[in-house]
């Protein structure tokens, strides 16, 4: 109605001053800024327009829905009791958290918690991201903080609810350390804002509110948004272990035929570093290659062949001649024979097929999930990197360009081993350690295992050509191949 109004009364103005013969064009003209600038404060938020709230009333996704992750599902479940059980909590002269920060690298599910949290809980539960605060109009965001919290109360009074649950993803960036963005405040207001509202200066007794945030980036957030008292807990979603990918497999293989070969636990052994969404990856590439062939259920072999195709990407049509197909073959083969003679059954397979921008590949079995590595262990890594480029001197008189990466991860772990305190200069510091000391050491390490590589490889000649040729006739060679060919060898030198 007051729109209407206002809208009669501007044209009754503008055809009174044009009977007085005035120019209304820059009147018209400023009239049409003063709309557009309305129209677009309004869209922005600043009239009382809502930004992206994701409202989840019922939902069927539980804990018992996310594989592994028994810590985390641990200390939010306490949490969300405190929220379900108010009044108990309150007769134990506990406080109540007010929030939780689930950190952790991408994929972990970090999101499947808080939405299990919604199933799990009774109370109201709102989900945002933390660039929905983010604009670069003055107070949008803190205006954004105050409006989620208030809808969370009045929902939850509403639907007679005692609780609310406020989930915000990508926190880090709403959360960002104050004072890192020059000449620009909003960031800093929109915090100051949270800080406000987690700390219950507003604080309404007739609903509960925990905060919930993901964040993958814990490193920028700002340190009073970590102290007790906003978020209490800071829970570590980790990549999952070897039992934990298992888990993770079988749920994501509820749903598929799966074959009389399959083996999930030898997959979960297999993809050391996978975090869930890698392994659901796994799962769904391995039924899209059975599809392909028409095949009625999933294979191992299609799951082999998922893990590779996350790991490194999809085979690619580029073709090597063969001088160069050779010299991969080769390379390839060096590396499988170093690792199976350090680690009898450790090559899954090697390959000489195009992924990615890999040329080719040995792929290795972990035995168990390692978290410390001794001297012995990384020296050992160390000789299979090398591994590649001394059996192409060995066999072609030269190395190429394609050991690259390898003396990268080679001197990577170098690196560790001297900051490990697990090289001859002992215990240092390694920000006044002069560089040329530094570099001399990698290099002796290096070159150390480079020489223990080649002796190898100069004992196993026969085994490493025939080897690479074998390798060039199938493309692909199975770790037990090697294995045989590697056993038989050692017979005949034996007799």
């Amino acid at each position: 109605m007051i729109k209407e109004v206002c809208l009669g009364t501007a044209l009754a103005v503008l055809i009174f001053l044009l009977i007085l013969g005035y120019n209304v064009v820059p009147l018209l003209l400023l009239g049409g800024l003063g709309v557009f600038l309305y129209l677009l404060v309004d869209k922005k938020g600043f009239v009382g327009s809502s930004f992206h709230v994701g409202y989840m009333q019922q939902v069927d996704f539980t804990f018992d829905d996310i594989g592994g992750q028994a810590p985390a599902k641990q200390e939010l479940k306490e949490a969300l009791d405190f929220v379900i059980h108010s009044d108990q909590i309150l007769e134990m002269g506990i406080r109540p958290l007010k929030g939780i920060l689930l950190t952790g690298p991408p994929g972990t599910g970090k999101t499947l918690l808080a939405k299990a949290a919604a199933a799990y809980t009774r109370s109201i539960f709102l989900a945002t991201s933390g660039s929905e605060f983010i604009e670069v109009f003055a107070g949008v965001g803190a205006q954004r903080v105050r409006q989620i919290f208030k809808t969370a109360k009045e929902r939850a009074i509403r639907e007679k609810k005692n609780g609310a649950i406020v989930f915000i993803d990508e926190i880090e960036v709403l959360g960002n350390r104050r004072g890192t963005h020059a000449g620009h405040l909003e960031y800093d207001q929109t915090l100051n804002q949270l800080l406000v509202e987690m700390d219950g200066l507003r604080n309404d007794n007739r609903v509960k509110i925990l905060v919930i945030g993901a964040t993958n980036r814990e490193d920028m957030l700002d340190p009073a948004l970590l102290r007790p008292g906003r978020f209490d807990r800071i829970v570590r979603v980790d990549l999952p272990d070897k039992a934990a990918r298992f888990h993770i497999l079988k749920l994501h293989c509820r749903n598929k035929p799966l074959g009389e070969d399959v083996d999930l636990e030898k997959i979960a052994q297999e993809s050391f570093g996978f975090s869930g969404a890698h392994l659901e990856s796994v799962a769904n590439e391995a039924a899209i290659l059975a599809l392909r062939e028409n095949s009625l259920c999933i294979s191992q072999h299609h799951f082999k062949e998922a893990v590779d195709k996350v790991m490194m990407g999809e085979k690619l049509d580029r073709k090597p001649n063969k001088e160069e197909l050779y010299r991969i073959a080769v390379h390839e083969t060096g590396h499988a024979l170093i690792s199976e003679i350090l680690r009898p059954g450790s090559v899954s397979h090697l390959t000489v097929t195009t992924r990615g921008r890999a040329l080719g590949y040995m792929r290795q079995i972990p035995e168990d999930d390692l978290y410390l590595y001794t001297r012995d262990y990384l020296e050992k890594q160390i000789q299979i990197f090398l591994a590649g480029s001394v059996s192409e001197s060995i066999l072609l008189g030269s190395q190429s360009t394609g050991s690259i990466n390898d003396f990268q991860e080679a001197v990577q772990i170098a690196r560790q081993i001297i900051a490990a305190g697990l090289s001859p200069l002992g215990i240092i510091w390694e920000d006044i350690l002069p560089k040329d000391v530094f570099h001399q050491t990698i290099q002796d390490i290096l070159r150390q295992q480079e020489e223990k590589a080649k002796s190898m490889l100069f004992a196993n000649l026969d085994a490493l050509k025939e080897i690479a040729q074998m390798l060039v006739d199938r493309e692909y060679l199975w770790g037990d191949s090697l294995r045989e060919v590697l056993t038989r060898k050692q017979k005949a030198e034996l007799h």
